[in-house]
């Protein structure tokens, strides 16, 4: 297998494509939908060979954390906070993981952390650079 990619850091938000038509596609609910506009996510990862711990920090003290090892089933929570089980993979140096409406790929970039969601066709691509 091809060595993983250097997940470990910490990444700001720094711009998305495609947020709009993406969680009206998810039916992600208005109120969670303002709040993820533009809003400057900062996602910590923490990576020790096959595992993460994935943890986003919402401004205003929210936290997100997702734990899994690469391969093996783990219970993930969605942006809009649903409990669900995934396997994440990883592909082409890039992790994957099916969510229950959308799939999600992460990659590091050019120093910077790029994450792809699709559902049924709509792409959203959030870019954040790395800050520690």
């Amino acid at each position: 297998p091809k060595g993983t990619m250097a997940f470990a850091g910490k990444y700001e938000f720094e711009g998305d494509e495609n947020y709009d038509a993406f969680v009206q596609k998810i039916g992600l609910p208005s109120d969670k939908v303002e709040m993820g506009r533009n809003c400057k996510i900062v996602t910590e990862v923490v990576q020790n060979g096959n595992d993460f711990t994935w943890t986003q920090h919402f401004p205003g003290g929210r936290t997100t954390t997702n734990s899994f090892t690469v391969g093996k089933e783990a219970d993930m929570e969605t942006m809009g906070g649903k409990k669900f089980k995934a396997t994440v993979k990883m592909e082409d140096g890039k992790l994957v993981a099916d969510f229950p409406n959308y799939r999600h790929t992460a990659e590091i970039c050019g120093g910077k952390l790029v994450e792809i969601s699709t559902s049924s066709g709509v792409v959203y691509k959030r870019t954040s650079k790395k800050i520690a």
